[in-house]
């Protein structure tokens, strides 16, 4: 539950903290408190538009009532006053509708009633409590990574008691926000959305936090449950190997003094993530720039950028970020691009949370869920429509519905009152290809600032190679430069790259794949008994929303597996591979109905092949059930074998 009120805290002081609430997620946790639900059966009805304030509408007259509606209540609530029992089902719904100004379907109901459960951890409400210590104890996992999967992974089993080993080849926990530290380094999502459901943060500085914050954050985190002081830093995966004769994995590690040795488990968890591999243009000279030259994702620290001629290769989520933190310190900049990306109108990008917001968070009561499931809402499922293709659309191809048509004319007419009456540069940065059918960005016009400044150039011809001073285009021409720049992403389709993963029968996990990663549900693969992937093949983000949401939902899944096969002496679980074809069938089936996956668009989100690897096509609510239980039936059991003690 939220802090207590202070008791001395006046009408006054808490109607200054009201001028920094989400109105309708205010007014549902006035029901919650009063029990009253005139204020969302009544006059007040929000209505959201995709490009509005966020707060539905309300009049300056509904804002007031609902102020002096809520100074009452809380003034009540901090005199000792009790908050009545959860409102039942159906008004919990009609809530939902209320919040999100939209009619949700039933389905959600459940999801929201788990989010709202204020002192409960329901993600971990099977501890396994019933299983034998020393069942649980003969049985060993080995965690790949620790970042936010892989911490999640480690609290998960701590919880339920069942032993772990976690390395990370990196010298601290974090991952990508321990590894991406370039300038303007920030999340993408607002952080009250991209946090752990248990371990909510009522402090974070900003809607988007930056990267220092994020690494806090998941250090905090780490530092409270007990998680860093059993992880094996600066140590990395080489290789790993089931063992069918014992029903263990054997995995070779190496430290980063060149120093080899094995751990064996029963199972292991792969928390490696997609987007921590640096991706290099596949042009000729690479490598061959006589300055400074590196990766975003690595980024040099020690290269002074002011006064330098600067070229950056690529306009990505991080060059998007980057480049406007740089510009003004660069002498002159040049910014090559080989497709613009979407921009998303969010004027809160870089502004700090007010100190209103935070003590609403704080203390009011159920305030925090509902304005995390308004978030969750209108910036995932919510958004969901726009995306997805009519089969029936005989529009442009630059669009894939009408309405797909109509929110692309919207953002492309807010791009071009950016750009003002440069043609020229209109021309270069409104999409040509559909809404949503690549990664979209943030903005609040510091990029089309930044390009709009006289020292940066952006270039759209087509690189020929990368020379000893520079670029070199396909049309002749030679741009130098002091320092190059790479912003070209990650190699996202090579999961669990370079590990060598060799399952049954000697399998290797890649060559399996053959470019095309595929596991049931994201999180198993055939002839690979009891390994477990987090963030694996087709559980990438829809539209946008929070990789944590879809962790959570990827651990509880995999936790009540290690249960299942620790309460019924199941020595290996592997799906069967009709059940793992007919699952990807469906999946590739709904991605080609997507803007992402329609012919006309290429993307990271799609492998060499062109299948789209990356993305979960259905809304997210769709996983979350999809992972509540593993079903027996899905599996091949092996019922014999040893167990490996605890890793050292």
């Amino acid at each position: 539950m939220p802090a207590a009120l202070p008791v001395d805290l006046d009408d006054a002081q808490i109607r200054t903290a009201l001028s920094d609430a989400h109105l309708p997620s205010l007014i549902a946790a006035l029901v919650h408190i009063t029990g009253d639900e005139a204020l969302v059966r009544g006059d007040i009805k929000p209505v959201y538009d995709f490009f509005g304030d966020g707060q539905g509408g309300l009049t300056e007259s509904q804002k007031a009532h609902v102020f002096d509606a809520a100074v009452t209540a809380l003034a009540h609530l901090r005199q000792g006053e009790r908050i009545v029992p959860t409102p039942a089902r159906a008004s919990i719904r009609h809530m939902m509708n209320f919040v999100a100004g939209a009619d949700i379907p039933e389905r959600y109901v459940p999801f929201l009633m788990e989010e709202l459960a204020p002192e409960a951890d329901n993600w971990i409400a099977d501890k396994g409590e019933d299983i034998p210590a020393r069942v649980k104890e003969k049985f060993c996992v080995l965690i790949i990574g620790a970042g936010m999967s892989g911490l999640l992974a480690a609290i998960r089993l701590d919880q339920a008691g069942i032993p772990y080993a976690i390395v990370d080849k990196n010298a601290d926990v974090g991952g990508t926000w321990l590894e991406n530290t370039y300038p303007g380094c920030r999340v993408d999502n607002p952080n009250h959305m991209y946090s752990y459901s248990f371990e909510p943060n009522h402090d974070w500085p900003h809607h988007y936090s930056t990267q220092d914050a994020l690494l806090a954050y998941f250090r905090r985190v780490a530092d409270k449950y007990g998680v860093r002081n059993k992880v094996r830093f600066n140590t990395e995966v080489v290789e790993s190997a089931y063992d069918e004769k014992r029903a263990l994995w054997v995995t070779r590690v190496r430290d980063r003094d060149g120093g080899e040795f094995t751990i064996e488990t029963n199972a292991i968890i792969s928390a490696v993530g997609q987007l921590n591999k640096p991706k290099f243009p596949d042009v000729r000279g690479v490598g061959g720039f006589k300055g400074p030259e590196f990766h975003s994702a690595r980024w040099d620290h020690s290269v002074d950028l002011r006064g330098k001629r600067v070229i950056v290769v690529g306009t990505g989520a991080s060059a998007f970020q980057f480049v406007p933190a740089i510009a003004p310190d660069v002498r002159e900049m040049f910014v090559f691009q080989r497709t613009p990306p979407w921009l998303g109108p969010t004027p809160n990008y870089h502004d700090p949370v007010g100190d209103g917001q935070k003590w609403l968070l704080k203390h009011v009561p159920y305030y925090a869920q509902w304005y995390r499931f308004w978030l969750i809402w209108m910036l995932t499922d919510g958004l969901y429509p726009m995306v997805q293709a009519d089969p029936a659309w005989n529009g442009p191809r630059h669009s894939v519905s009408m309405v797909n048509d109509q929110i692309r004319t919207l953002l492309a007419g807010l791009i071009q009152q950016q750009v003002g009456d440069d043609a020229s540069l209109a021309a270069k940065v409104i999409p040509e290809y559909p809404l949503g059918g690549k990664r979209s960005v943030r903005d609040n016009g510091v990029w089309i600032g930044a390009l709009k400044r006289d020292n940066v150039h952006l270039v759209t011809d087509p690189i020929a190679e990368i020379t000893n001073r520079g670029v070199r285009t396909k049309d002749g021409k030679e741009y130098e430069a002091d320092v190059l720049i790479y912003g070209t992403g990650f190699t996202a389709s090579k999961f669990l790259a370079p590990m060598k993963i060799k399952g049954r029968r000697g399998h290797d996990l890649h060559q399996q794949w053959a470019g095309d990663a595929r596991a049931y549900l994201g999180i198993t693969i055939p002839n690979f008994p009891n390994l477990f992937l987090m963030y694996g093949p087709n559980t990438n983000i829809v539209v946008n929303g929070s990789i944590i949401f879809f962790s959570e939902c990827e651990m509880r899944y995999i936790l009540r597996a290690l249960q299942m096969m620790l309460r019924n002496g199941y020595a290996a679980i592997e799906p069967k591979a009709d059940v793992h074809d007919a699952y990807n069938e469906k999946v590739d089936a709904a991605n080609a109905g997507m803007a992402w996956g329609v012919p006309q668009v290429n993307s990271w989100y799609k492998s060499e092949s062109g299948r789209v690897s990356q993305n979960w096509p259905f809304p997210i609510v769709d996983y979350w059930y999809a992972t509540q239980e593993p079903s027996p039936s899905d599996f091949n059991i092996e019922k014999t074998g040893a167990v490996a003690t605890a890793a050292e």
